[in-house]
């Protein structure tokens, strides 16, 4: 019985190239100023519209304890506004602002960008 080497399986290197894709996007991300969570945040309020921070965070599919971390630095930056829930004063409404809308344009064109490098390099 043959020995299958790793780099022949196709898990493996489905596995490989996704994370491969990830790092050049991540890459892409920081050279925009930018990082994943600065992206997957603003797309949902703007696919979603206003929502509270634990809709946006599980729609974002941002971990628990990096919702509030990631709209602060968002907010800092005016790209998101957090207001109080008129119906539930403990909630907080976050909506993405003209500046948030201009920024998430910017980010989707890096990400629609080709890279010129290829994908399998060293998986």
């Amino acid at each position: 019985m043959l020995a299958l080497r790793l780099d022949s399986l196709p898990s493996w290197l489905l596995s490989r190239s996704a994370g491969r894709a990830h790092r050049l996007l991540a890459d892409a991300f920081a050279a925009a100023g930018a990082r994943g969570y600065h992206y997957w945040a603003p797309a949902a309020l703007e696919d979603l519209g206003p929502a509270s921070q634990a809709t946006l965070g599980r729609r974002a599919e941002l971990d628990r304890s990096d919702v509030v971390a990631t709209l602060a630095e968002l907010e800092a930056e005016g790209l998101v506004e957090r207001a109080p829930d008129p119906d539930d004063g403990r909630r907080r409404i976050v909506s993405i602002t003209p500046a948030g809308s201009r920024r998430l344009k910017k980010l989707k064109r890096e990400e629609a960008r080709p890279r010129p490098e290829p994908l399998r390099r060293r998986l």
